[in-house]
């Protein structure tokens, strides 16, 4: 399920998604902006299966477990590195 398996394809693993995710918040987005512009990014691939809005929450959901996003305002954007 994180990690890509035998049964889950290499573009639907969830940190395959995360890494989509965070490669357009280059500025805070809501989550539907978010969405629309993964699901975008997923149509325009033609050996990408498809992406499920619940999938692409578990994706949201590992990326704020790992301290890699946070949501501020109903925004989520990168969280800030630590040095």
């Amino acid at each position: 399920m994180i990690l890509p398996t035998k049964r889950i394809h290499q573009n639907r693993a969830l940190l395959t998604v995360g890494a989509e995710v965070l490669r357009r918040l280059n500025e805070p987005k809501t989550v539907s902006k978010l969405w629309d512009e993964i699901q975008k990014a997923y149509r325009g691939r033609v050996s990408a299966p498809t992406l499920t809005y619940d999938w692409f929450i578990l994706s949201l959901d590992l990326l704020f477990a790992l301290n890699t996003i946070h949501l501020n305002d109903g925004l989520i954007a990168k969280a800030k590195q630590r040095k």
